[in-house]
């Protein structure tokens, strides 16, 4: 069974940075950063399938926002620089497809993505 606990979270004017930090445990071969915002659907981050090692990024956080798994340690990272206001958001982590073409096909729809954390609060002033 797999399960995930977020921390990192937190408030920070904007132009800042935060590292979000999710352990896990379980079989899981891939993972995601997820967001939501008051009022919006829950939108994807940034995703990474740990053996292929393939990586993608919703363009609005593309170049600002890195993401990285650390093997030994079993926990996956979000380094976000450079946060702006539109940032706010309860972030989520997720485990996600094990086959690398299901992962593909899921690209950063939240929809195929079955364990998740409780979250971590992001808050961006101004």
């Amino acid at each position: 069974q797999v399960q995930l606990m977020e921390s990192g979270g937190g408030s920070v004017q904007a132009g800042g940075s935060l590292r979000l930090s999710c352990v896990a445990s379980g079989s899981i071969a891939s993972m995601g950063w997820f967001r939501q915002a008051p009022g919006q659907r829950r939108e994807g981050v940034a995703i990474i399938h740990l053996r292929a090692r393939s990586i993608h990024y919703a363009d609005s956080v593309r170049d600002r926002f890195t993401i990285s798994h650390d093997n030994a340690e079993n926990t996956l990272y979000l380094q976000m620089n450079r946060l702006k206001p539109e940032d706010t958001a309860m972030y989520y982590c997720a485990a996600g497809p094990q086959s690398y073409s299901d992962y593909v096909l899921a690209y950063l729809s939240p929809d195929k993505y079955t364990s998740w954390g409780p979250g971590t609060q992001v808050t961006v002033s101004s």
